[in-house]
């Protein structure tokens, strides 16, 4: 069973969730004509999201608590490294290599429809204390007053 990430432009994109849990996860795109490339294939800005999403995902599978997704996190860095062209729907697993206290560094592989390695990536993430403010993003006006 696939469901949204509750990040709104994973889910814009297509991303879907399929697990997360005990330092892993797994995600997939469906690709459709907005997310190719000139060569009709997975646009590298398209991996390199699935990448980061389903790594992200994997260090907050850590700090879990049920539904609750814990503490979110911000990717510090990532490196990606391309070996072949997406295509087809994509699939990416990822899991945690090492986690301390504020840090947790991953690594994540896409994989095109027909099985084969397309991409991987490794990544660090900084993991966030939760936001006091309740009511989520605030915009804040710009200097001239408009927003």
């Amino acid at each position: 069973m696939t469901k949204p990430t509750q990040v709104p432009f994973a889910d814009h994109i297509g991303l879907s969730l399929v697990r997360m849990e005990a330092g892993e996860a797994e995600l997939t795109v469906q690709m459709k004509p907005e997310l190719l490339n000139t060569w009709q294939v997975a646009h590298g800005g398209v991996t390199m999201t699935l990448l980061d999403v389903t790594m992200a995902h994997a260090a907050r599978s850590l700090n879990m608590k049920g539904e609750d997704k814990g503490p979110g996190v911000v990717t510090v860095e990532m490196k990606t490294t391309f070996m072949r062209p997406g295509e087809g729907d994509l699939r990416c697993h990822a899991r945690v290599l090492h986690r301390s206290s504020t840090m947790a560094y991953t690594e994540g592989s896409v994989y095109t429809e027909s099985g084969l390695l397309c991409a991987h990536a490794t990544g660090t993430f900084k993991y966030l204390r939760a936001l006091p403010a309740a009511g989520g993003l605030r915009v804040l006006p710009r200097k001239d007053g408009s927003e």
